[in-house]
């Protein structure tokens, strides 16, 4: 006859699994998977000349929603691009600039490559290449386009990419406000835009990133930076659980090194994008992300909240880069 405490303990660990199996993850954040609505009408070549302060360049509009041109206000700025990063290669590999910007700092839908170690931002391609690296939400095309075009670069293309954004220095881009009260906004172009005419609402238990300059952001200027609304409270909450884990998570420093400003192949996160931040903490929990660097993530994040990961990312962002 079989024995009873085993049956009984065989009983209690199969209900356990069964529940931990039907209790479903949280749907992404919208406001940090920003998906595009449907759009019904093509959009119109606009031969428009455009310009954008402290810059001699001029690009029309056209130009400046290229794909595989890079719109270089600032060529004096930052080293000559390679010709992957200024211009991809057609028709695959989109210009790595265009998205993550001639001096790397990104927005909110993309990551900031600048001052990343080149061997992370080969290792994420790599990633990305075998599926180990997926967002948790697939309409989001800005990852999705990482998976099945950027990666179609060569390990020489990739190579010399990851050199060039490793070397660009890490600057101040992100405005981090704690507030009780946020401008309304909808989502275009993958990241939130206020709407017109201007209002207000609630921030509730957001973070809401958005242009200072709405459009100069349109036209990749990329001197002009975010703004990050995020709830009142925030800031301190997450300082304690970057600095003490809040017995929740370890320390963030103990991987991420004095500042959160890198060590070794662990990325720098100080300054970057709150949004991409909590997207990444979600995508890592959920298991989107699958990497050896997420799989050690994974054990941190487990016990986090979306109310954690939005204090977490408003303090790390908060911090000089």
């Amino acid at each position: 006859m079989p024995d009873l405490r085993v049956f009984r303990a065989c009983f209690v660990l199969l209900s356990t699994l069964c529940l931990f199996a039907e209790t479903p993850h949280p749907a992404p954040p919208y406001w940090a998977f920003c998906i595009n609505p449907p759009s019904t009408t093509a959009a119109k070549p606009d031969d428009t000349v455009r310009r954008v302060p402290a810059s001699d360049a001029s690009f029309t509009t056209a130009q400046t929603q290229d794909l595989f041109s890079v719109p270089d206000w600032h060529p004096g700025a930052h080293p000559a691009m390679p010709e992957i990063v200024s211009h991809g290669r057609k028709p695959d590999v989109f210009a790595c600039g265009y998205c993550h910007l001639p001096n790397g700092q990104g927005r909110p839908e993309n990551s900031s490559l600048a001052g990343l170690p080149a061997g992370y931002i080969i290792r994420q391609l790599a990633d990305f290449k075998r599926g180990a690296r997926k967002g948790s939400d697939p309409r989001h095309l800005p990852g999705v386009n990482m998976a099945t075009r950027e990666t179609k670069a060569t390990d020489q293309e990739i190579e010399i990419a990851a050199k060039y954004f490793s070397q660009l220095p890490r600057k101040p881009w992100i405005r981090v406000v704690e507030t009780d009260t946020v401008p309304k906004t909808h989502v275009a172009g993958w990241m939130l835009v206020a709407d017109t005419p201007a209002a207000t609402e609630p921030i509730g238990q957001r973070i809401i990133e958005t242009p200072e300059n709405l459009e100069r952001t349109e036209l990749r200027d990329d001197t002009s930076g975010f703004v990050a609304y995020v709830p009142s409270g925030s800031l301190q909450k997450g300082k304690t659980l970057v600095t003490t884990g809040g017995g929740k998570t370890v320390y963030c420093a103990k991987c991420h090194g004095p500042g959160l400003r890198g060590s070794g192949n662990v990325p720098p996160i100080a300054g970057r994008s709150p949004s991409y931040i909590v997207r990444q903490l979600f995508d890592i929990q959920s298991g989107a992300r699958s990497g050896v660097l997420s799989r050690e993530m994974r054990r941190q994040t487990e016990k986090l909240t979306i109310d954690d990961m939005i204090a977490v990312a408003a303090y790390v962002s908060s911090l000089k880069p």
